[in-house]
């Protein structure tokens, strides 16, 4: 939010896919909440109930690890995308969620096979051409990075800009306003980000919720 950006797509994809289960039961909906520790347990609930259909336990599966993800939780988080993953391998959210776990705990290489996968399966997600700029900034490559920051703002538009103009922002890299316009002095600021392998254009969601909402 760093993982509100993931977030937005991710729920998006998952209650179309909730319009085919069971929602008027109270862990699915539960499941699809908003509040994470509401997410956990009616995901929980529902993975424990016996003949759940396997498009519904990869959907559970999916779900609570995005929670325990925006929770923190990133070893439980990968733990639970690999059983999505187990059940449906082409799950292309699941892969790019997988690959930012895999950034957060340090373990930046074994998450670019995954999120190769994720655009592979969706090339036009910039949410995953933003973990892909992540990952490859924490592996030093920076010139690669900034290809898909880059790329992610022109797949991405508006709410991708403001959400790198807020978080440069925060980080005195950018003194410019978040208005969704991309602009030279934008794009320097990304790249003179870009070339630190520390620095993150996307600080954490309390500092830029208010700003992209």
């Amino acid at each position: 939010m760093a993982y509100f950006r993931v977030l937005v797509a991710v729920l998006a994809a998952f209650l179309v896919f909730g319009g085919a289960m069971a929602t008027t039961e109270d862990a699915t909906r539960a499941c699809l909440d908003g509040d994470n520790s509401r997410r956990i347990k009616g995901c929980t609930t529902m993975l424990e109930s016996p003949g759940l259909p396997d498009g519904q336990r990869s959907l559970a599966f999916g779900m609570r690890a995005l929670a325990y993800s925006l929770l923190g939780m990133f070893d439980q988080a990968i733990s639970d995308y690999d059983e999505a993953l187990k059940i449906t391998p082409d799950f292309a959210l699941a892969l790019n969620n997988r690959a930012w776990a895999y950034y957060k705990i340090g373990r930046a290489a074994d998450g670019i096979e995954d999120v190769n996968m994720a655009l592979k399966l969706s090339p036009g997600s910039p949410y995953a051409l933003d973990t892909r700029a992540h990952i490859q900034q924490s592996m030093g490559n920076a010139n690669a990075a900034i290809e898909d920051y880059e790329t992610a703002i022109f797949v991405g538009g508006g709410p991708i800009i403001k959400m790198y103009q807020c978080g440069l922002r925060s980080l005195s890299l950018y003194d410019g306003p978040v208005n969704g316009v991309f602009t030279p002095s934008l794009q320097q600021s990304l790249r003179t980000c870009a070339k630190d392998p520390k620095c993150d254009p996307v600080p954490a969601d309390v500092e830029c919720r208010p700003e992209v909402s």
